[in-house]
Protein backbone atom coordinates (compact mmCIF):
# COMPACT_ATOMS: atom_id res chain seq x y z
CA UNK A 1 0.00 0.00 0.00
CA UNK A 2 1.61 3.10 -1.07
CA UNK A 3 1.45 6.18 1.65
CA UNK A 4 0.18 9.74 1.21
CA UNK A 5 3.21 12.27 0.69
CA UNK A 6 2.47 14.61 3.05
CA UNK A 7 2.13 18.59 1.61
CA UNK A 8 4.23 20.42 4.35
CA UNK A 9 6.68 18.29 7.07
CA UNK A 10 6.58 20.25 10.32
CA UNK A 11 9.71 21.54 10.10
CA UNK A 12 8.81 23.30 6.56
CA UNK A 13 5.69 25.01 8.72
CA UNK A 14 7.70 25.86 11.68
CA UNK A 15 11.16 26.41 10.64
CA UNK A 16 12.18 27.94 13.97
CA UNK A 17 10.53 24.61 15.51
CA UNK A 18 6.85 24.82 17.24
CA UNK A 19 7.15 27.00 20.43
CA UNK A 20 8.23 30.38 19.37
CA UNK A 21 4.75 30.00 17.42
CA UNK A 22 3.20 28.74 20.12
CA UNK A 23 4.56 31.31 22.80
CA UNK A 24 3.32 34.17 20.36
CA UNK A 25 -0.04 32.46 20.21
CA UNK A 26 -0.66 31.99 23.79
CA UNK A 27 0.67 35.37 24.28
CA UNK A 28 -1.56 37.04 22.02
CA UNK A 29 -4.28 35.34 23.34
CA UNK A 30 -3.84 36.04 27.10
CA UNK A 31 -3.53 39.95 25.98
CA UNK A 32 -6.35 39.93 24.25
CA UNK A 33 -8.38 38.17 26.90
CA UNK A 34 -6.92 40.39 29.62
CA UNK A 35 -7.95 43.62 27.85
CA UNK A 36 -11.44 42.61 27.24
CA UNK A 37 -11.92 41.30 30.58
CA UNK A 38 -10.14 44.33 31.88
CA UNK A 39 -12.14 46.97 30.07
CA UNK A 40 -14.89 45.12 27.31
CA UNK A 41 -13.02 46.40 25.17
CA UNK A 42 -12.19 44.42 21.80
CA UNK A 43 -8.44 44.41 21.37
CA UNK A 44 -8.51 44.96 17.43
CA UNK A 45 -5.13 47.26 16.52
CA UNK A 46 -7.27 49.31 13.59
CA UNK A 47 -9.47 50.40 16.49
CA UNK A 48 -6.48 51.17 18.74
CA UNK A 49 -4.62 52.92 15.91
CA UNK A 50 -8.16 54.97 15.71
CA UNK A 51 -8.54 56.14 19.20
CA UNK A 52 -4.74 57.10 18.85
CA UNK A 53 -5.33 59.50 16.08
CA UNK A 54 -8.42 60.85 18.06
CA UNK A 55 -5.38 63.12 20.01
CA UNK A 56 -4.38 64.76 16.36
CA UNK A 57 -8.08 64.35 14.34
CA UNK A 58 -10.85 66.41 14.53
CA UNK A 59 -13.04 64.03 12.95
CA UNK A 60 -15.97 62.92 14.57
CA UNK A 61 -15.62 58.95 13.98
CA UNK A 62 -12.28 59.34 15.53
CA UNK A 63 -13.51 61.21 18.46
CA UNK A 64 -16.50 59.54 20.06
CA UNK A 65 -16.20 59.15 23.49
CA UNK A 66 -14.75 55.77 24.01
CA UNK A 67 -11.84 56.48 21.92
CA UNK A 68 -11.48 59.41 23.83
CA UNK A 69 -11.71 58.06 27.59
CA UNK A 70 -9.36 55.02 26.72
CA UNK A 71 -7.19 56.31 24.05
CA UNK A 72 -4.33 56.87 26.80
CA UNK A 73 -3.67 53.03 27.65
CA UNK A 74 -4.08 52.36 23.61
CA UNK A 75 -1.64 54.69 23.08
CA UNK A 76 0.91 52.75 25.00
CA UNK A 77 -0.90 49.41 23.63
CA UNK A 78 -0.41 50.63 19.84
CA UNK A 79 3.75 52.20 20.98
CA UNK A 80 4.14 48.45 22.35
CA UNK A 81 3.59 47.45 18.98
CA UNK A 82 5.89 49.61 16.80
CA UNK A 83 8.39 49.28 19.38
CA UNK A 84 8.36 45.46 20.31
CA UNK A 85 8.97 45.26 16.58
CA UNK A 86 11.40 47.87 16.62
CA UNK A 87 13.43 46.19 19.20
CA UNK A 88 13.66 43.22 17.47
CA UNK A 89 15.52 44.62 14.40
CA UNK A 90 17.32 46.70 15.69
CA UNK A 91 18.61 45.03 18.96
CA UNK A 92 17.59 41.04 18.58
CA UNK A 93 18.52 41.14 14.79
CA UNK A 94 20.74 43.99 14.44
CA UNK A 95 21.96 45.11 10.83
CA UNK A 96 19.26 42.29 9.06
CA UNK A 97 16.64 43.82 6.80
CA UNK A 98 14.12 40.61 7.08
CA UNK A 99 12.65 41.62 3.48
CA UNK A 100 13.95 41.94 -0.07
CA UNK A 101 10.31 43.44 -0.91
CA UNK A 102 11.00 47.06 -2.25
CA UNK A 103 9.59 50.00 -0.23
CA UNK A 104 6.98 51.45 -2.35
CA UNK A 105 5.73 47.78 -2.83
CA UNK A 106 5.41 47.21 1.46
CA UNK A 107 3.85 51.24 1.42
CA UNK A 108 1.43 49.88 -1.19
CA UNK A 109 0.20 46.63 0.48
CA UNK A 110 -0.01 48.83 3.78
CA UNK A 111 -3.02 50.98 2.21
CA UNK A 112 -4.34 48.08 0.47
CA UNK A 113 -4.22 46.68 4.28
CA UNK A 114 -5.95 49.50 5.64
CA UNK A 115 -8.39 49.68 3.14
CA UNK A 116 -9.61 46.27 3.72
CA UNK A 117 -9.62 46.82 7.31
CA UNK A 118 -12.04 50.03 7.16
CA UNK A 119 -13.97 47.81 4.00
CA UNK A 120 -13.97 44.33 6.82
CA UNK A 121 -14.67 47.02 9.64
CA UNK A 122 -11.68 45.61 11.09
CA UNK A 123 -8.38 43.65 11.03
CA UNK A 124 -7.33 40.29 11.52
CA UNK A 125 -6.61 40.65 14.91
CA UNK A 126 -9.77 41.84 15.97
CA UNK A 127 -11.90 39.97 14.01
CA UNK A 128 -9.34 36.44 13.88
CA UNK A 129 -8.33 36.54 17.72
CA UNK A 130 -11.49 38.45 19.37
CA UNK A 131 -13.82 37.72 17.24
CA UNK A 132 -13.27 34.09 16.35
CA UNK A 133 -12.71 33.59 20.00
CA UNK A 134 -16.00 34.86 20.40
CA UNK A 135 -17.77 32.94 17.95
CA UNK A 136 -18.71 36.28 16.10
CA UNK A 137 -20.61 35.11 13.07
CA UNK A 138 -19.40 38.26 10.98
CA UNK A 139 -15.60 37.89 12.40
CA UNK A 140 -16.05 34.27 10.79
CA UNK A 141 -16.74 35.33 8.07
CA UNK A 142 -14.63 38.17 7.65
CA UNK A 143 -11.98 35.75 8.55
CA UNK A 144 -12.95 33.03 6.19
CA UNK A 145 -12.67 36.03 3.05
CA UNK A 146 -9.27 37.32 4.36
CA UNK A 147 -8.03 33.54 3.93
CA UNK A 148 -9.67 32.99 0.47
CA UNK A 149 -8.22 36.56 -0.97
CA UNK A 150 -4.96 35.67 0.54
CA UNK A 151 -4.39 32.81 -0.73
CA UNK A 152 -5.75 33.47 -3.86
CA UNK A 153 -3.82 36.76 -3.99
CA UNK A 154 -0.28 34.77 -3.04
CA UNK A 155 -1.21 32.02 -5.87
CA UNK A 156 -1.28 34.91 -8.57
CA UNK A 157 1.19 36.14 -8.03
CA UNK A 158 3.41 32.99 -8.08
CA UNK A 159 1.79 32.32 -11.08
CA UNK A 160 2.56 35.71 -12.56
CA UNK A 161 5.63 34.91 -11.73
CA UNK A 162 6.28 38.19 -9.45
CA UNK A 163 9.63 38.22 -7.14
CA UNK A 164 10.41 40.88 -4.02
Amino acid sequence: MNMPIPLFTVSELFPRGILPYLLGGVLVGLGAATIYLATGIIAGASTFLESTLSYVSDVPRLNRFKYIRSRDWRLVFTAGIVSGAAVYGLVLNPGVWTTDVQWWRLLGGGFLVGVGTRLGKGCTSGHGVCGVGSLSNTSLVNVATFLVFAIGTAQLVQALGVVP
